[in-house]
């Protein structure tokens, strides 16, 4: 059994938030399969014994079981000395952008595509919401990408990890990627760090959802 389990679904970006950090990191680790598109995560027994909160992305390591992808992906960062911050400051700042990543980011676009993309409800007024919430929550941080290459500076930090999480699923996402240049440039920089994986390519699919 590898060091580091990971319960997760190719489909959930924060899973692939600490499955990329954990392959970025060069750590064994296992994918652990969970079916949520058919409830698993919603029953009891998953509650009761990996999350009550009832999500995905849960990591077993060393007798812990953590949850919530930037509690993990602090943790990974404090474990490994990779990705994390350098000083007090720094550490602040990485922590203001998973804050934005969670409360807006991520919040809205992986809102809007489950909507979409999974549950096929069209477009809604929350859909139109949602969508509108995230392309404005993308011309901030296009314009923040604007003067630097990473997201608190020279480097790449958890917070990269963090924010970076869905915009690798492409058309699923139903916004327009390519109005945002500095996003796509920054998203190519993360790319190109050494051991980089699609999501798709780290973690397994529900039945009849593989490409």
């Amino acid at each position: 059994m590898a060091d580091y389990r990971l319960w997760c679904m190719a489909e959930s970006g924060n899973s692939y938030k600490v499955a990329l950090m954990l392959e970025l990191c060069r750590l064994p680790w296992e994918p652990v399969w969970v079916d949520f598109f058919h409830g698993e995560t919603r029953t009891p027994d998953y509650r009761a014994k990996f999350n009550e909160m009832g999500e995905v992305p849960v990591l077993e390591h060393a007798g812990l079981r953590l949850t919530q992808s930037g509690v993990i992906l602090d943790y990974l960062a404090t474990a490994t000395g990779q990705f994390g911050a350098t000083n007090e400051e720094e550490r602040r700042e990485i922590w203001r952008w998973i804050l934005f990543d969670n409360h807006k980011f991520t919040a809205s676009l992986a809102t809007l595509r489950y909507l979409v993309q999974f549950a096929r409800t069209g477009e809604t007024p929350v859909t139109e919401f949602l969508r509108a919430r995230t392309v404005n929550a993308m011309k901030i941080v296009d314009h923040h990408l604007e003067d630097k290459p990473f997201v608190t500076g020279q480097r790449a930090t958890i917070a990269d990890l963090s924010m970076v999480g869905y915009l690798y699923y492409g058309d699923e996402l139903t916004v327009p990627l390519e109005d945002f240049v500095h996003i796509g440039r920054w998203m190519e920089r993360v790319k190109a760090l050494p051991g980089w994986k699609h999501p798709y390519e780290l973690m397994p699919r529900g039945p009849g959802l593989a490409r």
